[in-house]
Formats: structure tokens, sequence, C-alpha cells
């Protein structure tokens, strides 16, 4: 523990950094690749129709995940907090307490998911075509929910507790078994989107089994004990208010997805919604790259911002808007430049290409705005501002996204849901541009008031 809280304390922030951004980037990438790779057995292996199935299911995926992030960042951030304070009892109380919410809620989900799961998948884009996969696949999906919430959500407080290494290493175990298997089920057995979902959810047990393994192993920072799994009450308040920005985030986005989803079966039908699961696959690996620095960053920024090192606090948000800019910007770069060969890896299917190539040009042309937003979030959540980081969110999912997804396609039809997107980016950068320069003037006052000592 000492020498993780003595980096954090004081490392050269670039530095710093780059060794927690590494592991981090190494997880995510892979985690996203593991995604676009299982898309593409399903695209090549199945049909089209298949991808459109998994693409109605994504929102769902969203929700389960969301409660990951609810207990998993929430809990981090606490733990991060604690542990700049020098409270490890209260960081091991956190995690008991994170479990717990994890293992509760999960139950929860699995039995509400089983109970609504036709009108759900039916309102999220689901046609008579489709229908088939997307409920083939949902069954296994919920079964694993546990493992999903669980793995996730604790792996995070992994890279909390500054074991970014220990968290890379859990999530490229989990990964690799999950394509491995994918391509021996989808392949090998031919049992198609069942088959991609039974090697989802044992690479989620696996990942589940080794976060675990870890905190109540040797190398952890912070121990599980069972007497800290009993809820306490400030705690879990905590946990959930600290995780709601991302949280919101995430239902926000399932929402929106689901909105998609049936606006681009009224306007192009399930050759669109193909279209829109290569695209969300491709966002994603771009949009987890710049994830991967905010998991880079959340540790340093929660553990200085509560030290009351602001100058650290300072100096961490600029590098990571500076990074994540640049990932934008290279994003938006390949998108625009290759969207044809991109499609192409998934299926071959002319009418696929034809609508999928101006699509994703259209989809990404506000990326390069989109980096400093996602800093801007995980910067207001780490520094305990999580109703600045939910208000972003809000605003651009709900306030401009949605009625732009119900007013532009009346004019410009199947365009107007592509086009949607970008203006909803661009309505946004505008917003948290105003508030993360307030924010950093207000950390320019601190600094200046801050003591010599």
């Amino acid at each position: 523990m000492v020498k993780q809280t003595r980096d954090l304390a004081g490392k050269d922030i670039g530095a710093l950094l780059l060794s927690y951004f590494i592991p981090a980037f190494i997880a995510v990438i892979t985690s996203a690749l593991y995604n676009i790779i299982g898309r593409i057995f399903i695209g090549q292996g199945v049909g089209h129709a298949a991808l459109s199935g998994l693409t109605v299911v994504f929102p769902i995926m969203i929700i389960i995940m969301g409660f990951g992030m609810l207990f998993g960042i929430g809990s981090g951030i606490m733990t991060s907090i604690a542990l700049g304070k020098r409270d490890k009892d209260k960081a091991e109380k956190i995690l008991g307490n994170a479990l717990t919410l994890m293992i509760s809620v999960s139950i929860l989900l699995t039995i509400a998911g089983f109970i609504i799961k036709v009108p759900l998948l039916k309102s999220f884009g689901a046609t008579m075509e489709t229908f088939g996969y997307a409920n083939d696949y949902l069954d296994i999906i919920l079964l694993g929910t546990i493992f999903a919430v669980t793995g996730y959500g604790l792996n995070s407080s992994i890279r909390s507790e500054g074991n970014a290494k220990i968290a890379m290493y859990s999530m490229l175990i989990s990964i690799s078994i999950n394509i491995i298997l994918d391509a021996i089920f989808i392949f090998g057995f031919g049992m198609g989107v069942k088959g991609a979902a039974l090697g989802t959810v044992i690479a989620q047990f696996v990942l589940a089994a080794y976060v675990i393994a870890h905190f109540r192993g040797k190398k952890s920072v912070i121990r599980l004990h069972l007497r800290n799994m009993v809820p306490d009450r400030l705690i879990v308040t905590g946990i959930v208010a600290s995780g709601m920005a991302p949280f919101i985030m995430q239902i926000a986005n399932s929402v929106v997805q689901g909105v998609f989803n049936t606006q681009l079966i009224k306007y192009g039908g399930d050759i669109s919604v193909a279209v829109m699961g290569i695209i969300n696959s491709v966002a994603t690996l771009f949009i987890m790259s710049i994830i991967a620095i905010n998991m880079a960053a959340q540790p340093i920024l929660g553990y200085n911002f509560s030290a009351g090192n602001y100058k650290r606090v300072k100096e961490t948000l600029m590098l990571t808007i500076k990074y994540a800019t640049i990932l934008s910007v290279t994003a938006f770069i390949i998108g625009e430049i290759f969207p044809y060969w991109i499609i192409l890896v998934f299926n071959n299917n002319s009418e696929l290409i034809v609508k999928g190539v101006p699509a994703m040009r259209i989809f990404m042309l506000m990326l390069p705005a989109v980096g400093f937003q996602v800093v801007a979030s995980n910067y207001f959540q780490s520094t305990g501002k999580v109703y600045l980081a939910t208000m972003m969110t809000l605003t651009r999912q709900v306030l401009f996204l949605l009625p732009l997804l119900w007013f532009l396609p009346l004019i410009f039809g199947l365009n107007g849901v592509w086009i949607s997107a970008p203006i909803s980016d661009g309505l946004n950068a505008v917003f948290v541009f105003y508030l993360i320069r307030k924010s950093i003037l207000h950390i320019d006052s601190l600094i200046e008031n801050e003591s010599p000592d």
C-alpha cells in the first residue's frame, strides 16, 4: 500500500498516467476487440440478421453493465478517497459492501430480465426476422448477469487500489477465453448466437472468480472480508451516489440505443440495425481508448483531490484532455477514410455496405469533440461533483439526442437518424466546455490559496 500511495502523491504525473494507462488501455481495447470479433464471427458465421439480433440485445447488456459501473466505479472512487486519507479499514468495508450490492442486484436483474424480456426486446427493435436470434442470445446472457456485474465491478476496485497491471491481466484472461470459446462454439459446434452467449458467460465467470481470488490473496492492497459484506447505510449510499453518473449515462445510453433501433427499423429496416451494430463496435473501440485514460486518471484525481494536492489535480486533468483529444481526432480520421473496409470485415452484403459507408461517416463527424467530454465527466466524478457529471450525461442523451432522433427523421428520413448523433455531440461540447473551463478556474483559485506546506 505504501508504494502505491507514495506514487499517487509524488510521482511525475506524466509517468504515473502512462504507468496506469498502458495496462488499462490493453484491458479495455482487448475488451472492445472482443466485442468486435464476436460480431465479426456472428456476421460471417451466421449472417446480418443475427448481427441485427445482437444489436437489439445491446441496450439490455448496457443496462446490466451499468449496474457493474454503478457499484464498481462508485466503490472505486470512494476507495481512492479513503486510501488518500490513509483509511484502509474504510476502504475494505467499501469493497465488502460493494460486493454485497453487486450480488443482490444481479439476482434481481436476472429474475426481472426473464419476466419482461419479450416486451423489452420488442421495444428495443426486435422484428420477426431478428427476434429468435435476440431471444436465444439474451436467455444465456441473463444467466450470467451475476458474473458480469461482479467481475467488471470488482475489477474497477483493483485499479482504484493502484494494481492496474493485475486489473489488466484479469481482463486479458477473460477476454482471451471469450474469443477462443466464440470461435469453437460458433464455427466448431455450429451453435450460432447461443454459442456466442455461452462463451461470454463462461468468460465472465472466470473474470469474477479471478478478481475475488485477488482480493482474498496477498497481492491486494485492500482485502475482502466476510465481516465487511454486512451493509452499512452510509457506505451503500456513498457507493450509489459516487457511481450514479456513469450509471445514468449507461441507462440513458440504453434508452437512446433502443430509440435508435426502432427509428432505424422504421426508416431503414433490419439492415440499418446491422449497420448500427457495426458502427457501435467501431465507435466503442475508440471511446474505450479514452475511457482507459480515465481509468488511469481516476485514482490520481481522487487521491490528490482528497489530499488537497490541487496542482497535481490540474496537471492530471489537462494531460488527460490533451491525450483524449488526440485519440478522438485519430478515430475521426480512420472512420472517415476507411468505412468501406471496416464494414467489409463484418459482412460483405452489398446493401449493408451501401447503407453503412455514408452512415458511418455521418455518425462520426463530431468525434474530435467527444474526447474532452468523456474526460470531463470522469473528472467531476473523481472529485466528488457527481451532479455535474450526471447533468452532462442527461443533457447530451435526453435534452439533445432523443428529441433530434424523433424530429430529424421526419425531415431527412434515414439520414436524419444518423445526423442526430453528431449534432447532439456538438451541442453538448459547448455546454461541457463551459463547465470544465469554470472548473479549471476554480482549481486555479485553490492552487493560489494552497499552503506552501
